[in-house]
């Protein structure tokens, strides 16, 4: 009898302690991009609370009381870095969280202001607003993901961070960790194989800002755009002529409108250039889980095909 109620007493014991192994671990992730990685990583391990949601603008974010509580909530907070959340320290220090940060742009070669790339020669080519109004960012493009190579990085350091905050779920995590990576791998060569038949001198796309920097250098693409690295940049008149002429000069006909931007400025354009506005592209937020780009690995596969479908030569 007394046997039976050990054994009865340490079975309700290990019930009643198994809710407490199984709580996953509180993550805040900047912005959907990080959160969807975060979320392929962990798993059920996880728990994310993204700050910037669906379709929102990272670069002009203004947090919320909300925000600093789930700062202060977490055992893990994930940012870009790059100068990309320009508020996160501030709000770091308003919710008193003390814990660690995981910087998934750490170990990126980073992309230098567009001065240098026009200097260079390469991709960067063509970028040819204003400078000055690049407030924000510093001298880099934070925009890393955008190359898939990158996204490998930026995996790495959350597995990292992920590992460091619940040790007890390492072998979960890389698990989940090589499956998303694998996932990685297959749209990169997706990527390649699509743009591989267009004429690298065809590749030319505009788009609303600055946002592609590293897909272009990693993928031969040139990407020309009214508006610097941040959407809180401003177009100057003369540098939306220069585009315009350029637009017409070369005959580039694949325009887009990122989900996070004011159209109207892409539509003077397409006004006065007779480009047409292609469908609308993913840059620096995923859309709801209903749209075409709830996931990162969606996210490009639905830019690569509006750009595909842009480019391809008319048959």
């Amino acid at each position: 009898m007394n046997r039976s109620f050990a054994a009865s007493l340490a079975m309700a014991m290990a019930l009643f302690a198994l809710p407490a192994l199984a709580e996953p671990v509180k993550v805040v992730a900047t912005f959907t991009i990080l959160g969807d990685m975060v979320r392929q990583i962990g798993g059920d391990e996880v728990a994310v609370t993204t700050l910037v949601g669906p379709d929102g603008d990272a670069h002009v974010y203004e947090p919320t009381p909300a925000d600093a509580r789930a700062l202060g909530a977490a055992k893990l907070v994930v940012v870009n870095g790059l100068g990309m959340e320009g508020w996160i320290d501030r709000l770091v220090k308003a919710s008193g969280y003390k814990g660690p940060v995981t910087v998934t742009s750490t170990g990126v070669k980073p992309i230098a202001g567009e001065e240098e790339h026009d200097e260079a020669g390469h991709e960067g080519q063509g970028h040819e607003h204003d400078h000055e109004h690049d407030h924000g960012h510093g001298a880099h493009d934070p925009h890393a993901w955008q190359s898939v190579a990158n996204a490998r990085i930026y995996a790495d350091n959350i597995l990292k961070g992920l590992v460091a905050a619940a040790p007890d779920k390492a072998a979960t995590l890389r698990a989940n960790h090589a499956a998303f990576k694998a996932k990685l791998d297959a749209v990169e060569s997706e990527i390649k194989a699509a743009l591989k038949p267009i004429p690298r001198k065809d590749r030319k796309i505009v788009t609303s800002h600055d946002a592609f920097g590293y897909y272009g250098k990693a993928y031969g693409v040139t990407f020309l755009a009214p508006v610097g690295m941040s959407t809180e940049s401003e177009a100057a008149a003369g540098d939306i002529a220069k585009l315009i002429r350029q637009i017409k000069t070369e005959k580039i006909k694949a325009v887009f409108v990122e989900t996070i931007a004011d159209p109207r400025l892409l539509e003077q354009i397409t006004r006065e250039t007779g480009a047409r506005i292609g469908g609308r592209v993913y840059s620096d937020a995923l859309s709801a889980a209903d749209g075409p780009a709830a996931t990162y690995v969606d996210m490009m596969r639905h830019n690569l095909a509006q750009f595909t479908r842009a480019l391809a030569p008319a048959s």
